[in-house]
């Protein structure tokens, strides 16, 4: 067995070519959330993974091995569900509200500009039909958000409180325009 103890995110600082070279492991996001797991990588490799507790390893990371070997990390395709706004009468915000309700429910979920994935759940996937939103189960690389207090080296990663400045100037705040009313009088087609 090959032991891995160390996570490169996104393979950063390494040369296009090396990433090139390296083997590579596609696992699905129950075992990328764990912190120490087994795998066979590509060349056949069993690699026993050590990393710090707490460690989330996403794909596109490079694990690197005690021998010194690279093995870059692909999202395995898994059953998920797909989750899109309906294309007859929905709108983009149908996704914004899904989002809202899942997130109460802590469901680790993935998001993109035009739907959203969740790990399989029937109890989940009627609510969201209820709500008039496409639910599909597919297979595809499952990458879900990292939430605000997950540290593992992915995503916002500084700061802010080391870049505040005040600034003691009033500055004037506009009043939003009055929204678009559709009726009897409105000018243009739907």
């Amino acid at each position: 067995m090959l032991t891995v103890n160390k996570l490169l995110s996104q393979g950063q600082g390494l040369a296009a070519a090396l990433l090139k070279r390296a083997s590579t492991v596609e696992l699905d996001w129950d075992v990328r959330q764990k912190s120490r797991f087994d795998a066979t990588d590509a060349s056949g490799r069993h690699l026993g993974v050590f990393l710090p507790r707490g460690s989330v390893v996403r794909g596109g990371d490079v694990l690197v091995a005690e021998d010194g070997s690279l093995i870059k990390v692909l999202a395995a395709p898994q059953a998920v569900l797909e989750v899109r706004a309906c294309a007859t009468h929905g709108s983009p915000f149908d996704l914004v509200r899904a989002a809202y309700h899942l997130g109460n429910r802590h469901v680790p979920l993935e998001l993109q500009p035009d739907h959203l994935k969740l790990e399989p759940d029937h109890v989940l996937a009627e609510m969201l039909r209820q709500m008039h939103l496409t639910v599909t189960e597919t297979q595809a690389a499952f990458e879900p958000e990292g939430g605000a207090y997950v540290s593992s080296g992915h995503g916002h990663g500084h700061d802010h409180a080391a870049q505040a400045v005040a600034i003691p100037v009033a500055i004037p705040v506009k009043a939003a325009p009055a929204p678009h009313v559709h009726g009897p009088h409105c000018k243009h087609d739907h």
